[in-house]
């Protein structure tokens, strides 16, 4: 069983912290190397420690290099671990060979994404909320198109992010030179609203006391805290979005693993179109984080202040620094879009959140508090009085099981470990067996 105490205990060990490799820079200090008159990007230099997830990784090697023959189990970064069903690989491997023949052979396709794609994303996901095919971007990712975004928005614009959240938002904010500079103090940029997302307001934003934000980071189901957005909620954050003139950036990447009547697009909510722009992806959906293919919608009636309209814009940021997804991964997207690759993908979810169950169970018997694991394919897990990276030593010494503290998405995730249902089900019974013995 678990107990604040337990987590007390672990504060008081001498763990390693976050740290940037800064070999190149050591090398440049010591006057091996010739330094340009080029200077550094401030906005860099006010990013905080290393990105999360390449930390994690870094951390992982390290403890494979301690335990060489330890069999360490993932539960860390959200990667996808079942087989793509073959009617998607067959798919994409067809189109790879027809690519040798002068009949099948293509270049470039259109910045924008193939038209039958973009058609079959408007009629599979958003039939009921009137999106066009030609409000759908198709891209190599939801996170690429994050990016993407930022350069559309520019660096005068005001960011709100949930907190917790994930941690792309803030860091694209940081280097496109929106965040302002960092608070030791608070843990935040100064120039970031952090919404609190807590497990006490239904992790949803006391709307009432936020203030006006220009861009309003929204994902649901949320990443890392597993919980989707009830329709009430997008209501409200439409309500507030049009009220102040803002524009939500809704990441939806996760919908396919809601199973009960939350909103799967912000579209869904009337006079959303005004206000809202949508990310999404094939990753979790499909498997695809390999293969990389995903999309944007953009309304017609989003506009600027000035009137302008936003998609005419983003069109011109796609054509500008993107020559459009790779013609094999959308081979692999429509696959995965007809009736029988739906019927295959649905079934791996239904396997990842059979998994996520099975870790809520155990962390559940622990005594600890668990959220999340029923629309999404993460658990939020509470460890009370103790700091998550602790945490994340003491699961990753005692059972050589990858974690992620939750300290990594906000300051309001101090306390919390994301648990991700990604992996094989003989891997996740194995870590249930171990979590089990972690606090007896």
């Amino acid at each position: 069983m678990y107990s604040a105490s337990a987590g007390n205990s672990m504060l008081r060990r001498n763990f390693l912290r976050p740290r940037i490799i800064q070999a190149s820079y050591k090398t440049q200090k010591e006057g091996i190397a010739c330094n340009t008159k080029v200077p550094r990007n401030v906005n860099m230099e006010k990013l905080q420690s290393a990105y999360l997830f390449p930390e994690i990784s870094m951390r992982e090697v390290q403890h494979i290099e301690k335990y060489p023959d330890a069999k360490l189990i993932s539960l860390g970064i959200g990667d996808t671990t079942e087989p793509i069903p073959d009617i998607i690989a067959s798919s994409m491997a067809n189109y790879a060979r027809s690519l040798s023949t002068a009949e099948g052979y293509s270049g470039y396709g259109a910045e924008q994404g193939n038209r039958a794609l973009r058609k079959a994303i408007a009629e599979t996901f958003y039939r009921d909320v009137r999106v066009k095919e030609t409000e759908v971007f198709v891209s190599d990712g939801s996170q690429c198109d994050i990016t993407r975004l930022q350069l559309l928005l520019g660096s005068n614009v005001s960011i709100a992010v949930q907190d917790p959240s994930f941690p792309a938002y803030v860091d694209s904010s940081v280097i496109i030179g929106q965040a302002g500079d960092f608070e030791d103090k608070t843990g935040m940029y100064g120039k970031i609203q952090y919404m609190k997302c807590l497990p006490k307001t239904n992790f949803f934003p006391d709307l009432a006391t936020a203030s006006r934000s220009d861009i309003i980071f929204f994902c649901s189901p949320n990443n890392p805290t597993g919980h989707a957005a009830t329709r009430q909620q997008l209501e409200q954050l439409v309500k507030f979005a049009k009220e102040n003139g803002s524009i939500i950036i809704f990441d939806s990447a996760y919908a396919a693993y809601i199973s009960d009547d939350s909103p799967r697009s912000i579209f869904e909510i009337p006079g959303a179109r005004e206000v809202a722009i949508e990310v999404s992806s094939f990753s979790k959906f499909a498997g695809f984080t390999g293969i990389r293919l995903g999309w944007t919608v953009v309304p017609e009636e989003l506009s600027f202040s000035n009137g302008f309209p936003v998609i005419n814009d983003f069109n011109r940021i796609v054509c500008t620094c993107f020559n459009g997804a790779s013609n094999i991964a959308q081979a692999g997207g429509l696959a995965c879009l007809s009736p029988e690759g739906l019927a295959s993908v649905h079934s791996i979810i239904k396997c990842y959140k059979e998994n996520a169950k099975i870790l809520r169970d155990t962390f559940s018997s622990l005594g600890l508090k668990v959220y999340g694991g029923e629309n999404a394919p993460y658990l939020w897990v509470h460890f009370p009085g103790s700091k998550s990276w602790d945490i994340f030593t003491e699961i990753l010494e005692k059972t050589h099981i990858i974690t992620v503290p939750g300290s990594g998405f906000g300051p309001e995730g101090e306390e919390f470990m994301r648990i991700s249902a990604f992996g094989h089900r003989e891997s996740i019974i194995e870590a249930a067996r171990r979590l089990g013995n972690l606090y007896p």
